[in-house]
């Protein structure tokens, strides 16, 4: 890709079943302030079977500019069909900067397209900026283990691409009459080229859980709660709030709960309105995972425990003491 030609922000708006997921909207936050930075566009690509809603909640997050490739081939996600549409959009369009999910799918995408048009890709980014004297892209990630950021620049090659995690942005205000510009283009994959094949799709968790990046309450745990049983205490009070369960890395290790639900630098990063640490000591790693979350209670024996120094609300007790009254109370005024 030329320096010179190069123009535009594109953010990946990944779907599954026709439906939008929420990094790519909130990538798309910011995406508009990296194109703002750039003074250049922001673009939303948009590849399934069925682009609909896709098209509109890009509309309704900002999308100055919509590109759309649908085919029965993209019904589900594929490298070799994703990959072949981003090339040829990339080729025709040539953008100066790619967001990407870092998503199971995400991940492989960007990988793909980075090493088709030779560029970098900077994995799990949790911040973003524009440096005004050189057009980059500064990338900031974490590094050995959360305990310093690194900034990365893609100074010799176009497109700069990178992932952000699920939950590390929030998602911006929708905008009103929003009307952008939506580019139709016709790119075709022979089933040839699709090297895999979709067979069934297996939940990970039960109908009526919540993933941890979508959830709006989540009550986490961590090595004091002992042991596997001990996290119905804390799902009764989740329960009553409509939220999940998460945990830190320690209970993970520890065989109490799968990978899925832990929170931090090695497992999800979250946003959630209200989200409860319990038992949690408050580990580096763990707060990367949670900070930006609306409203942090703490909840500790130990008054001197790091999680305190994030916390909005402070409580030092005993966690099967405290909650257990907690969720009593909740349910007597929801009762009431």
């Amino acid at each position: 890709m030329s320096f010179e030609t190069c123009r535009d922000v594109w953010v990946f708006i990944e779907c599954f079943k026709g439906q939008p997921k929420n990094v790519g909207l909130e990538l798309l936050g910011q995406g508009r302030k990296l194109a703002d930075g750039l003074k250049q566009q922001l673009c939303a690509i948009v590849i399934g079977k069925d682009t609909k809603e896709a098209v509109l909640a890009s509309t309704e997050y900002g999308a100055d500019k919509i590109y759309v490739v649908e085919g029965e081939e993209y019904e589900d996600y594929s490298a070799d069909a994703y990959g072949n549409v981003f090339q040829k959009l990339c080729e025709k369009y040539d953008p100066n900067t790619i967001l990407v999910g870092a998503t199971v799918n995400g991940r492989d995408l960007g990988s793909k397209i980075a090493v088709t048009l030779r560029t970098g890709l900077t994995a799990d980014c949790t911040a973003l900026s524009v440096d005004e004297e050189t057009g980059n892209v500064v990338w900031e990630r974490p590094a050995f283990g959360g305990n310093l950021y690194a900034q990365i620049l893609c100074s010799e090659t176009r497109p700069q691409m990178g992932t952000c995690r699920p939950g590390a942005f929030k998602k911006p205000e929708k905008t009103l009459n929003n009307k952008p510009v939506i580019i139709n283009e016709t790119i075709k994959t022979p089933a040839e080229k699709i090297r895999t094949q979709v067979i069934d799709f297996i939940k990970a968790c039960e109908d009526n859980d919540i993933r941890l990046d979508e959830a709006e309450v989540i009550v986490s745990g961590g090595r004091a709660m002992k042991s596997a049983d001990n996290f119905s205490v804390l799902k009764d009070l989740a329960d009553v709030l409509g939220g999940t369960i998460g945990c830190s890395r320690a209970v993970v290790d520890a065989g109490w709960l799968p990978q899925s639900k832990q929170v931090g630098q090695t497992g999800s990063t979250v946003s959630p309105k209200i989200y409860f640490a319990c038992g949690i000591s408050g580990a580096v790693q763990h707060v990367a995972g949670m900070s930006e979350s609306k409203t942090i209670i703490a909840i500790n024996k130990d008054e001197t425990a790091p999680i305190f120094e994030v916390a909005d609300y402070c409580i030092i007790g005993d966690l099967f003491e405290v909650v257990p009254a907690l969720t009593k109370e909740l349910q007597e005024r929801q009762q009431g």
